[in-house]
């Protein structure tokens, strides 16, 4: 078992010290879904929620996210992020968020990916709350990672889920409209 960094010879919480690492390129790309129900999906997709489109604010408040996400985090390294892209497509039964971000850096930009999926998430249930008051946030995992002195990661098949989770949501979770 490796030897948790963010801890101090007595226990005591650390930020890590990364000025002894390579400056390299890293990649991290993040992905989440907010569960509701088929008539807030029909709203939506006619643009008819009563505070705007939730796609696209719930893009930007991911990109602003990711910004800031030393803030969100204490123990983060603030890193200068060269590039965030966040996708938010509506699906059967909800909205499927995907961030990539990336960065020249000592650090790697993990955290920034699955905060600007969280914020992005959030923000559409805060967009479509009026609609659904129980609408589901889940699946916030990070798929893929690039760079740095652990090297790449890239998420296997997705994790069984419980029976119950599974009868719920279906199979057809995530055709696309």
């Amino acid at each position: 078992m490796r030897k948790l960094s963010h801890y101090g010879k007595t226990g005591e919480v650390k930020m890590v010290d990364v000025s002894g690492k390579n400056v390299t390129a890293r990649t991290a790309v993040a992905r989440g879904f907010v569960q509701m129900r088929a008539s807030v999906v029909r709203e939506v997709r006619r643009l008819r929620n009563p505070k705007g489109n939730p796609l696209e604010v719930a893009r930007i408040a991911g990109i602003a996210a990711a910004k800031r996400t030393a803030e969100w985090i204490p123990l983060c390294h603030p890193l200068p992020l060269t590039h965030i892209d966040v996708t938010a497509r509506l699906c059967e039964n909800g909205v499927e968020l995907r961030s990539e971000v990336t960065a020249t850096a000592q650090t790697g930009v993990e955290m920034e990916a699955l905060v600007a999926v969280t914020a992005a998430a959030l923000t559409v249930y805060d967009m479509c709350k009026a609609l659904d008051k129980a609408m589901e946030i889940g699946e916030i995992v990070l798929e893929k990672k690039t760079g740095g002195k652990s090297g790449d990661f890239l998420r296997d098949e997705p994790r069984v889920r419980s029976a119950a989770k599974s009868r719920r949501t279906g199979s057809s979770r995530r055709r696309a409209r």
